[in-house]
């Protein structure tokens, strides 16, 4: 059975970090391409960060270049969300998707994170 799990949402003030974790379960982890996405109140979900399964540096949306960064550990299965100097436009529910180029995609259930003061 495939499972992602995320934790590490929470509240937190602006200026603040947080980071999310997706633990992954049921599939071949190291395999896949991990992405973090998320979907604020009335808008689209949209791609956060992405990390490949191989070569190649990880990519970033030009909103959060250079204050959230991607990473994975292929031996714990998991996959990460440093998020830095969060502002409210961060306050979103976080996904995270693992994919490949077949087009198998996977979703979590999501964690809230909300940036207020």
């Amino acid at each position: 059975q495939v499972q992602l799990v995320e934790s590490g949402g929470g509240l937190v003030q602006p200026g603040g970090s947080l980071r999310l974790s997706c633990a992954a379960s049921g599939f071949f982890f190291p395999m896949y391409e991990m992405s973090w996405y998320r979907q604020a109140p009335g808008k689209e979900r949209e791609m956060v960060a992405t990390i490949s399964n191989g070569i190649g540096g990880p990519n970033y949306a030009a909103s959060v270049k250079g204050r959230f960064t991607i990473s994975r550990d292929n031996t714990k299965k998991a996959v990460y969300l440093q998020m830095n100097s969060l502002q409210p436009e961060d306050t979103a529910v976080y996904y995270c998707q693992a994919s490949l180029r077949t087009g198998v995609t996977y979703w979590g259930q999501g964690t809230q994170v909300t940036v207020s003061s």
